[in-house]
């Protein structure tokens, strides 16, 4: 039997075991199991390594996709890059870690303007929202963002990191309002309104947002957050986090099988 599974802390937002679950019975695959490994913190990670040789695979999700790259043998290119891990592969002892958040994160964000795509000169993804080119908030600074930074600069669109307290590089959420007029697209990477929290939501400006905004966030659980409902109660254009989850979890599924 091979065991995949997923740490972070909580999990009970995860929809992993569950995706995974699916799949093995949908794809009739018999010799596989995925389970939830909750970690109190990333000092727990060798340990758990050590009492389940069957493991080939894992996922990682908040708060260890950054402190969880001291115990690994080594990145792939990408994630060295970008920073963060959220897919781990076993292999002959080796413990590997790579980013699919980006590869999900990327995919999701071109079907989100699906027309109004196009290619660049040396083959980039361009996005454009209907009314012209594209600038994007980030809101939050963890490892999820950094895939977001990682695509973004990829597409070579601007961005500008939103955080709650000010430091190189980041805006604070009360200088948002300021930049209201060069950035439309905003990308919400913090767990703000996931499940069972889901009454609170990032501190952005709402009552100015339009049928000119777009907003995506990577919460899946719930289907709305309350980012999202309160974007589209002012007629903004929105988008969960599920499709990325699953695209992210096929291309984890395919760096384990590789």
């Amino acid at each position: 039997m091979r065991k995949f599974g997923l740490i972070g802390k909580p999990l009970t937002h995860s929809f992993s075991k569950k995706y995974f679950e699916e799949k093995f019975q949908r794809e009739k695959i018999s010799d596989c199991s995925y389970d939830l490994f909750e970690l109190n913190n990333i000092e727990e990670f060798p340990s758990l390594i050590k009492s389940n040789p069957e493991l080939v695979g894992l996922n990682v999700t908040i708060p260890y996709k950054e402190s969880v790259i001291p115990f690994l043998d080594d990145l792939d290119e990408g994630a060295k890059e970008i920073g963060a891990v959220n897919c781990i592969r076993v292999e002959n002892g080796k413990l590997i870690g790579y980013n699919t958040d980006c590869h999900g994160f990327e995919d999701s964000l071109v079907k989100f303007f699906d027309k109004n795509t196009s290619k660049g000169e040396t083959g980039e993804t361009v996005l454009k929202s209907p009314l012209g080119d594209l600038g994007v908030f980030i809101l939050g600074t963890g490892g999820s963002s950094k895939a977001v930074c990682y695509v973004l600069r990829k597409m070579k669109l601007p961005f500008c990191n939103v955080s709650r307290n000010s430091k190189d590089g980041y805006i604070t959420y009360d200088e948002i309002f300021s930049q209201l007029k060069s950035f439309n697209l905003f990308i919400n990477t913090t767990p703000l309104g996931m499940f069972p929290k889901v009454d609170v939501s990032p501190k952005i400006p709402y009552e100015l947002l339009s049928g000119n905004d777009f907003l995506f966030d990577l919460v899946y659980n719930p289907t709305e957050t309350e980012f999202l409902k309160r974007g589209r109660e002012k007629g903004a254009k929105t988008k969960n986090g599920l499709e990325m989850l699953e695209l992210q979890a096929e291309k984890s599924w395919e760096i384990w099988n590789s």
